[in-house]
């Protein structure tokens, strides 16, 4: 694509990378055929091609984000799909992220958008707050058909109940019975830990039972997507991630630093990227980046026990946007479920977004639905026993539309190599 910045504009070494990335694209169109909102609505502009050409257009000329411009960028979802179909190599994820930047900086967006947004960015990732939000929520839930459609859709979201803080919140080292083949640090992570804390109890346990040495670290927490996805700045949560398991590097080391939640790997990996001109942290991040690690990419590296709980249930595998296309980790979360005896089960569609994306889900529930629901067909088609999937939003998302037990990856492992049966599939 042939692009006419300025060489003022040039200077900038957000507006560079732009630049490069737009080069890349030729137009091709191939992205089209796998883009969940141009699926949905057949718009080019709802496309990751037409998303692109705004893009162009806004940061060539210098102006500031209008209200079409705003409109199209709000429904990308952020799947990245496009970037597994594009044959030119076009990373649209970083460009997409440069364009809701630009947006938040240039654009005054309603009031009722700006307040949700921002109690989102800030709320989310803050876990007291967020359980503190969750309680507050239960007494206003009778009330919620006199509210927005938008907080309507929040509020279907909540779960019945709010499950007890897990200790792992606290800073602390799991030791296992075994010799210690690894020693790991584990994102704890921010919704996660309010609304299933049982992803973290399962992975410490079935890492322990590995011989992993687990290391929570102090200072540690949100990994910075939700704001930064939201165009806010995620940076200062993200520095003090890379803070907290830089030291544990500089003292005992680290074989890796683990991630049970897809959305966060993907930016976890892009640390290096994130802070790429800042000379205080460029290098530890891109350490921290390189040790990154998906919970099934770790254990496929290292190697699963013999099975212990006889298995062989019928998964339908859900390949979270995030792990698919944000870290191409798609073979080993299936290998994994078939090792130790499940008959795991692949939908059509794919590669097609649950509808979850984030926040995606509350601040765009209409075509998030949609999108859920073509999901869960396809899953439901499948006569599954169990769906299975390696991210939060994603099993929140799927469980809204289905009767299906929906658990995450590492629950079934962690299940099947000796622990607890999964909550989901106990009730």
């Amino acid at each position: 694509m042939q692009t006419n910045f300025t060489e003022e504009q040039l200077a900038d070494s957000e507006t560079r990378i732009a630049e490069k990335i737009l080069r890349a694209c030729v137009h091709c169109g191939f992205c089209t055929s796998t883009c969940p909102t141009y699926a949905l609505l057949g718009d080019e502009l709802d496309s990751p091609r037409g998303r692109i050409y705004l893009i162009k257009d806004m940061l060539e000329n210098s102006r500031p984000a209008t209200k079409e411009v705003v409109k199209h960028i709000d429904r990308c979802l952020s799947c990245l799909s496009c970037m597994s179909t594009c044959p030119s190599g076009v990373n649209y994820m970083h460009l997409v992220d440069h364009a809701r930047h630009h947006i938040e900086k240039t654009c005054r967006r309603p009031w009722f958008d700006r307040m949700l947004r921002h109690l989102l960015g800030l709320v989310l990732p803050r876990p007291r707050l967020f359980r503190a939000a969750l309680t507050f929520s239960f007494l206003i839930k009778p009330f919620a058909w006199l509210m927005p459609v938008r907080l309507r859709a929040s509020l279907d979201l909540i779960p019945q109940r709010i499950p007890r803080a897990s200790k792992l919140v606290r800073p602390q080292v799991i030791s296992s019975a075994l010799a210690p083949r690894r020693r790991v640090a584990l994102l704890t992570g921010c919704a996660q830990q309010v609304l299933a804390p049982q992803v973290n109890e399962a992975t410490v346990r079935l890492l322990a039972r590995h011989g992993c040495e687990v290391v929570i670290t102090r200072d540690g927490g949100c990994c910075g997507a939700l704001n930064h996805h939201l165009g806010q700045n995620g940076r200062a949560l993200a520095r003090a991630n890379i803070e907290a398991w830089s030291r544990e590097i500089e003292g005992s080391g680290l074989d890796a630093v683990i991630i049970n939640a897809s959305g966060c790997g993907t930016t976890v990996k892009d640390y290096g990227f994130m802070f790429r001109d800042d000379p205080e942290l460029a290098k530890k991040a891109q350490v921290i980046s390189s040790l990154t690690r998906d919970i099934t990419e770790f254990m496929s590296e290292i190697g699963l026990q013999p099975q212990l709980t006889p298995t062989g249930q019928r998964v339908a595998y859900h390949s979270a946007c995030s792990l698919q296309h944000g870290q191409q980790v798609r073979v080993q979360p299936k290998q994994l479920l078939k090792e130790v005896g499940f008959i795991v089960l692949e939908p059509p569609e794919g590669h097609l977004c649950c509808g979850s994306a984030g926040t995606y889900n509350l601040l765009q529930p209409d075509l998030a639905g949609k999108l859920r629901d073509r999901k869960v067909a396809n899953i439901e088609g499948t006569s599954a026993q169990i769906v299975a999937a390696g991210n939060l939003g994603c099993i929140t998302q799927i469980a809204s539309g289905t009767s299906i037990p929906v658990v995450h990856t590492v629950e079934l492992l962690d299940w099947a190599t000796g622990g607890p049966r999964p909550r989901e599939l106990s009730a």
